[in-house]
Formats: structure tokens, C-alpha cells, sequence
């Protein structure tokens, strides 16, 4: 038994959604911050495996595949950088391209800075919000993929009527080409990309476009807790943008 389920309370275990999400890999030194994160992170769903060091965590990332890495700045071994430096220059490890989260006790501007150049998608601060964690997760990963596109019974409840229906789904076919067409732009100034993002997430809810509005409140949030834009977190809201399109689109 690893240290996620043996630290797990029952009742926890037992809600824990039996469709695998994403694999999640926690390196920390610390043994409580393991047990904590590694906990919260499978009652979302996430299959969560553990590490004490860098050499560790190499060990895992590079014989198994993980979908994100959730590294501690300074371990015994190795550090995040370290870590991720040599899976990065490894052509046959598991985890070469999972998307890297870096977490620390101390997190200044220079070290932030450093980190984004080392290839960091995300920071996390320790002690952190878990939520934080979940909504940089779901920026960089992608929100839950069993969600529909488009959800008439949702857009139907908000609405009232299928003709409102489709008049505000066209009104945000038009906003979404436009969108996608100044997306890299508009991420040169995180700001007025945030506000754009807070604007759509309402036009999703009368639109039934849940997907898309969990991913845009995900990438909201991840720029507002200071992780600026992230590729990996750019590029999944792109992804959601055009498939939310495609479904509109007659």
C-alpha cells in the first residue's frame, strides 16, 4: 500500500470516481505533504503514485507513464529542475512529455521566472490551495472528457425556449471564430484575456457549453494565481475552443 491510500480515509475511498482520469506523479521529501497532496488529488479522481527524492521520482517518470509531474523545487537527489531536465533529454522515458508543476515552500519572482524557463507549465506554493492545484491541473490537462460539448438540457433550462437557444448559440459561434482567430494576441496581455475569458464563461452557461466554460474558468484562474500562461494550458483551451466550434457549427 502506497502512502495516498494508506493515509485515504474509508468513506474518501469510496466516492472516488471509478474512471481513470490522469496519472499524477507527487515527489516531495516531505512525507505529510505527500500523504496531503497525493489524497486530495485522488478524491478527484486523479490515480495518484508517490516519490521521496529526485532519483525516485526519475526512476518512476522515466519506466512509467504519468500525465503530470508534481515535483518539489529542493529534495535529496535532485531537485524539480534536475528531475525534469533529465526526462526531458530522454528519449525513452515514460513521462518525457508530461506536463511539470513545480512546487516550494519559498516561490519569488526569480525562482517563478526560472522555473517557466526550465520548462514549467505551473508553481505551486507551499502550503497550497488545493483548489489551485485542481484548477492548474484542469488548465494544463484538460477538464473531464466525459462531459458533452454542447448540452441542450442545460442551454434549454437557461434559456427557456429553442429559439433563444439557437440565437445565443450563433451569437457565440461568432464570438468563438473570433476568439480563436486573436487567441495568441490576446495571451500577450493576460489581462484582457482574463476578462475575455470571464465574459465567455457566461455565454457557455445559457449555451450549455460546459466544457468549454469549466476549461476557460481553469486557464481564468490559472493566470490569476500568478502562473502567467502556460503553453500546455493555452493549448488545451484551444483545443476545447475548436471543438466547441465544430459542434456549433451546422
Amino acid at each position: 500500500m502506497n502512502d495516498t491510500e494508506r493515509y485515504m480515509p474509508e468513506e474518501a475511498l469510496s466516492v472516488i470516481d471509478p474512471v481513470v482520469r490522469a496519472r499524477v506523479l507527487v515527489a516531495d521529501d516531505d512525507a505529510s505533504t505527500r500523504q496531503f497532496l497525493s489524497a486530495a488529488l485522488r478524491t478527484q479522481g486523479y490515480v495518484a503514485s508517490v516519490a521521496q527524492d529526485g532519483a525516485e521520482a526519475s526512476a518512476l517518470a522515466r519506466s512509467e507513464r504519468f500525465d503530470a509531474l508534481l515535483l518539489d523545487c529542493r529534495m535529496p537527489r535532485g531537485g524539480a529542475v534536475e528531475v525534469l531536465a533529465a526526462l526531458r533529454g530522454d528519449p525513452s522515458a515514460a513521462s518525457r512529455d508530461a506536463v511539470a508543476l513545480a512546487t516550494s515552500a519559498e516561490m519569488p519572482a526569480t525562482l517563478r521566472v526560472a522555473l517557466a524557463d526550465a520548462g514549467f507549465a505551473g508553481v505551486v506554493e507551499k502550503p497550497c490551495r488545493i483548489a489551485s492545484l485542481l484548477e492548474t491541473l484542469a488548465a494544463t490537462l484538460g477538464v473531464d472528457r466525459d462531459l458533452r460539448v454542447l448540452d441542450d438540457d442545460a442551454s434549454l433550462k437557461a434559456t427557456g425556449d429553442a429559439g433563444t437557444m439557437a440565437a445565443l448559440r450563433g451569437l457565440l459561434r461568432g464570438e468563438l471564430v473570433e476568439l480563436l482567430a486573436t487567441l495568441d494576441q490576446r495571451a500577450r496581455t493576460p489581462a484582457d484575456l482574463v476578462e475575455a475569458l470571464h465574459r465567455l464563461r457566461s455565454a457557455c452557461g445559457f449555451c450549455g457549453a460546459t466544457r468549454l466554460g469549466m476549461q476557460a474558468k481553469a486557464l481564468q484562474a490559472h493566470i490569476e494565481d500568478g502562473h502567467g500562461i502556460a503553453p500546455d494550458a493555452l493549448g488545451r483551451f484551444r483545443v476545447e475552443v475548436e471543438a466547441t466550434l465544430a459542434a456549433l457549427t451546422p
